[in-house]
């Protein structure tokens, strides 16, 4: 990785928000970086920020083959309101996808290493840095989130890192951003249909994930995306 991570923590590390993203995607990593997203219950207000910015900006899709529906429709329903012009669908290969059958079922992690940090990895060798929605306000491995961080291979940006519930939910109002279908059913964390559960009030958003597994991550934010890291 030829970018100092310590000094973009130094320089922009103060920074959330569009500020953020202004700062790194028109300056020090223009035409390096791009943005995950799922597409999920939150994901329209870091890519309403990303639009402002530059609705060009590459922002990579992860499809599973086991998505909602409804994630699937959201995705053209966001893209189309926010004019984002350059959506990367990525997907598992027929190996991976092969490999990953039923897999959900009682290995979770290799589920989540074929499905999604192996097809990502490929995808995100041409960028330096991956700007993503995680938020502390999420709880377990994201308690202590910093909005930049060496990623292990890549940067990772996490403009809303410092972000809460309220401020989160402020934004859709003041914007007016589609809500993912999801949510009025208590989805607060949509990621595949098989792993992926409502939550009770006072739960955290991602409790519905992996529930019962112990399990909090799919990999793709706390597994090297370096080629040998993702095992490729």
């Amino acid at each position: 990785m030829s970018l100092d991570v310590e000094h973009l923590i130094r320089r922009y590390g103060h920074l959330d928000g569009k500020e953020l993203l202004a700062a790194l995607i028109k300056g020090d990593l223009a035409g390096r970086v791009a943005v995950t997203s799922s597409f999920g219950a939150e994901s329209a207000v870091l890519l309403d920020l990303v639009a402002e910015v530059d609705p060009a900006t590459p922002v990579i899709f992860l499809d599973t083959n086991e998505l909602f529906d409804e994630t699937i429709e959201y995705r053209y329903q966001l893209e189309r309101r926010l004019g984002l012009s350059n959506v990367v669908v990525v997907r598992p290969n027929e190996e991976e996808l092969h490999l990953a059958e039923e897999l959900w079922r009682d290995d979770p992690d290799r589920c989540c290493e074929l499905r999604k940090v192996r097809p990502l990895a490929r995808a995100v060798a041409g960028y330096e840095a991956l700007v993503d929605g995680r938020k502390r306000a999420h709880g377990f491995e994201r308690e202590h989130l910093a909005t930049i961080e060496n990623g292990g291979g890549v940067v990772k940006v996490s403009p809303l890192a410092n972000w809460s519930a309220a401020a989160i939910e402020a934004y859709f109002v003041k914007r007016n951003l589609p809500r993912h279908p999801l949510v009025a059913s208590n989805y607060r964390s949509i990621g595949c249909w098989p792993c992926t559960r409502p939550v009770d009030p006072g739960q955290p958003a991602r409790a519905g994930r992996w529930a019962g597994k112990g399990k909090s991550e799919c990999g793709i934010h706390t597994l090297s995306l370096g080629l040998d890291g993702a095992g490729i």
